[in-house]
């Protein structure tokens, strides 16, 4: 019984050293003719923080964040523990500390407060409009930087993906927003996709870069392939979280569970599919396991085996 107990503390004293800690991922990623000038550049990615806090006012995370060279950072969403939250002050006190904001975009979770708010006209929320305050842009279609008249595009990937104006509002098999039939939004998202629309006049030598929440597996790449409403895009890079890793992962068997409405089962996912970098069909996408925990099962509000990350994509020719 003692040598039980022994062996409870010190795993419960692992899990709590484990989950507080912050470590610093980095992956290459090759990219067939990529301009000379973008050889080298470098993405921070931030993702899945489900309000945890890192220190007073965020200030180990904050420090691991700022020690790191970088051309532009990206939050990938579930920055908050649920739609309804108002407890931004993790985040806020995350985006007050960080030093290098020039080029910074965000993309929601499906755990974060909606973009927008009607009353009636459609506006940001409050939790946007203070992000944005912050100096991180929300990223409702693309944006693009230059470097040495080398271009890099930023596109929300699930609104690049709709084929035309009236497909806007069916995106399938992902967690959409309450007012995702309103008609002023489906106004709004149109005119945003005129924008992303600018995609087909893409150079070869351009680097296109997704955004989302959600990694999208290998059967929903297949339906977005056949779909007449969607349309794949020649992405170079889409970057996702949302996965966590797996939260509980155990040696050799690696991740118990993950949420993927694509998989007929959430339960020992395939390993290559669920953190790090992956290809198929020609579309590369890397997936952080992030740095808080989900409540989908709520006595497992904790990581195990699986420590918080921070991760920096490094293009290479």
């Amino acid at each position: 019984m003692v040598s039980i107990l022994i062996v409870m503390i010190v795993l419960v004293v692992y899990i709590i050293w484990d989950n507080n800690r912050i470590t610093t991922v980095e992956q290459d990623i090759v990219i067939d003719d990529l301009p000379e000038s973008l050889d080298g550049f470098r993405i921070l990615q931030v993702t899945d923080l489900h309000e945890k806090q890192f220190g007073e006012n965020q200030k180990r995370l904050i420090n691991s964040i700022n020690e790191v060279d970088y051309d532009a950072i990206i939050f990938t969403g579930d920055m908050l523990d649920s739609t309804e939250s108002a407890n931004y002050d993790p985040f806020y006190s995350l985006l007050n500390g960080i030093n290098n904001k020039e080029n910074a975009w965000y993309t929601p979770g499906n755990t974060d407060p909606y973009n927008y708010q009607f009353n009636p006209e459609i506006k940001k929320s409050e939790f946007i409009i203070g992000m944005e305050e912050r100096g991180v842009k929300l990223l409702e279609s693309m944006d693009t930087v230059t470097v040495d008249g080398a271009d890099i595009h930023v596109v929300n990937f699930e609104l690049s993906i709709l084929r035309g104006a009236d497909d806007v509002g069916r995106t399938e098999g992902i967690v959409r927003p309450s007012y995702v039939s309103d008609e002023a939004y489906l106004d709004y998202q149109r005119k945003l996709l005129t924008e992303v629309n600018m995609l087909d006049e893409l150079t070869d030598s351009d680097l296109l870069i997704a955004l989302n929440h959600y990694p999208v597996v290998d059967a929903r790449i297949d339906h977005i392939q056949n779909n007449a409403r969607t349309v794949l895009r020649d992405f170079d890079l889409l970057i996702a979280g949302h996965y966590h890793g797996g939260q509980i992962r155990l040696p050799i068997l690696g991740a118990l569970f993950i949420p993927e409405p694509w998989y007929n089962s959430n339960f020992l996912p395939p390993k290559e599919r669920v953190k790090g970098l992956w290809e198929y069909k020609n579309m590369k996408q890397y997936v952080s396991t992030g740095l808080g925990s989900s409540d989908v099962i709520p006595f497992l509000k904790f990581r195990l085996f699986n420590p918080p990350q921070i991760n920096i994509l490094n293009f290479k020719r």
